[in-house]
């Protein structure tokens, strides 16, 4: 199962929030409908931005990495086929 990337956002992110909303609006609202509130604001809010988790940005990472070296190892290949390539286009 994929780990959710709202996962990031802990209740110690959720309480700094949440105080200051309690400080901002009336004491009607309890700290835990204040908090349920924010999670859904931010998850709304989250969920329309194009996001992965941290697994799939490492795995792609990884992915690029092994991509990059063999693309760097095929153009030292190159490089060194068109130098023998030179070397045999100089002998008569």
């Amino acid at each position: 199962m994929s780990k959710s990337p709202f996962s990031a956002f802990k209740p110690p992110f959720l309480d700094a929030i949440t105080e200051q909303a309690e400080k901002l609006l009336p004491g009607e609202q309890t700290r835990e409908e204040i908090q349920r509130s924010v999670q859904l604001m931010l998850q709304s809010a989250l969920s329309k931005l194009d996001l992965v988790t941290r697994e799939e940005f490492e795995t792609q990472q990884a992915v690029l990495q092994k991509t990059r070296a063999q693309a760097d190892a095929l153009e030292q290949k190159i490089n060194a086929l068109l130098a023998e390539l030179d070397t045999l286009k100089d002998k008569p």
